[in-house]
């Protein structure tokens, strides 16, 4: 069985005038490119410890195979904004399985897209755990719903925005949670 039991978060982004070659850019920016990503879906693992970029990198060996949740947004189009975004959402017992989301945004802001992953990751959470919400109220509503069941304990979002390259070069952004076991 592989269980993670530490993760950090990291984004970066890319321009060069292969997509390709702009999402490796994007990969070293995020310090991850001498991995091999393997992308997962959306579980934050029972007691796992969040830990900062720097301190999990010291774990990890180049061409390592990494569990990775990966958000990504890429365009060729001058100015054109886009943001990728991983938002997070832990339970109150460290036992239950947290939740993570990928955000994928094109003309949004990096605080909007950020708040948008914070809130799908929270909704995924609040849905199993039984909080009782409102689906359409505003983010902040909501979050301060959670607040008050006293349940969800930590929420958070890692974004990347940025503009296309105004010579229409391929700009890359991304945002991910590694999971190290």
């Amino acid at each position: 069985m592989i269980l993670p039991k530490k993760i950090f978060f990291t984004k970066g982004v890319g321009k060069h005038k292969e997509k390709l070659s702009s999402f490796e850019l994007a990969l070293r920016d995020a310090g991850i490119a001498p991995f091999n990503i393997v992308r997962v879906s959306s579980i934050y693992p029972p007691y796992c410890k969040l830990i900062s970029k720097e301190a999990g990198l010291k774990y990890l060996t180049p061409g390592q195979i990494l569990f990775t949740v990966v958000a990504e947004a890429a365009t060729n189009e001058p100015n054109r904004l886009i943001a990728a975004s991983v938002g997070m959402a832990l339970p109150k017992r460290p036992e239950q399985y947290g939740y993570l989301s990928e955000a994928h945004t094109y003309g949004w802001t990096e605080k909007k897209t950020g708040e948008y992953a914070e809130d799908l990751a929270a909704t995924m959470l609040a849905t199993i755990l039984g909080v009782k919400f409102d689906p359409d109220e505003s983010y902040d509503k909501k979050k301060e719903q959670w607040k008050i069941s006293n349940e969800i304990v930590k929420t958070m979002a890692v974004t990347q925005s940025a503009v296309g390259d105004k010579e229409g070069k391929w700009t890359t952004v991304i945002s991910a949670a590694v999971l190290i076991h």
